[in-house]
């Protein structure tokens, strides 16, 4: 089994900076599995900034549904994959299914634990990035509740799974585990 990494903190705290920079450690060609759907003008000057930033030896892959298949598909392909990011995944699937049911929730969760069970057969190492939505004001509205619980457990799932797991702070790393 490769080594799994989970990276989380808050907006702008430096994650993808520095799991970019974790994933240099092993041999091009490096695959970023993006998880953003480019759906206006803001969202594809974003997307673009980040790939100007990335040099040659990363592959870019899109997808924002089938984060697990895609995985297991890419394994052994790639020096390493970074996934960008878990939280716009859950979104994704949150957006897609649509409701504030518990069952939405059992359902989504569902799909993490499919993506721990995924990320023990690795071949190839992944590191991973999410945010830390749940240190700040509780959501006024029944959906963004919901998003910042599924958030918060799928984090917690993912950092059980994984090796090393890292938040960010003003862009300075702390090794949580």
């Amino acid at each position: 089994m490769a080594p799994i990494t989970l990276i989380t903190g808050g907006v702008r705290s430096g994650k993808s900076r520095f799991a970019e920079q974790l994933a240099l450690r092993y041999h091009p060609p490096l695959c970023y599995l993006a998880t953003a759907q480019a759906l206006d003008d803001e969202m594809d000057e974003r997307i673009a900034r980040h790939r100007a930033r990335r040099g040659a030896e990363w592959q870019t892959v899109e997808e924002p549904l089938t984060l697990p298949q895609t995985l297991a598909r890419l394994d052994g392909t790639y020096g390493a994959i970074l996934v960008d990011c878990v939280t716009l995944w859950l979104t994704n699937l949150l957006l897609m299914r649509e409701g504030t049911d518990p069952e939405l929730e059992e359902s989504i969760i569902g799909d993490v634990r499919r993506l721990t069970t995924t990320l023990r057969g690795m071949q190839s190492p992944v590191i991973m990035v999410t945010n830390e939505v749940g240190m700040g004001i509780v959501p006024e509205h029944p959906l963004g509740r919901l998003f910042r619980d599924l958030a918060g457990q799928a984090n917690q799932i993912l950092a059980a799974s994984c090796d090393e797991v890292f938040t960010l702070i003003c862009g300075l790393p702390l090794k949580l585990k």
